[in-house]
């Protein structure tokens, strides 16, 4: 009976240390998949930004109106983030509805 709760325990034991390596091999994977993403999405955003304009990226000066042009973009983007979120809070998300006729609400 001893034997079996030794071996119980230490199947256990093994089972959780193999647990924590793979969440931490897990949580590595997690982190490699956001930065492909990030790359992916930088990227894509970067070309959709500069596909209409001839920007010199071999030149520092091209390279800061480059970034420059880049930010400005994403300050629009967060910008219009921002006035979405905004107008989605300010909404009536009340369980009445307002558009059926008045003698047909309950």
């Amino acid at each position: 009976m001893a034997w079996n709760i030794a071996l119980i325990i230490t199947a256990v034991v093994i089972i959780a240390i193999w647990v924590l390596i793979e969440m931490k091999r897990m949580r590595h994977k997690f982190f490699a998949v956001f930065l492909i993403v990030l790359i992916l999405l930088f990227y894509v955003s970067a070309y959709y930004v500069f596909k209409d304009r001839e920007v010199d990226l071999k030149s520092y000066s091209g390279i800061k109106e480059a970034s420059g042009i880049y930010f400005t973009y994403l300050g629009g983007v967060f910008g219009n983030m921002k006035s979405i979120t905004t107008n989605a809070i300010k909404m009536n998300w009340g369980g009445s509805n307002s558009s059926l006729d008045p003698n047909l609400r309950d």
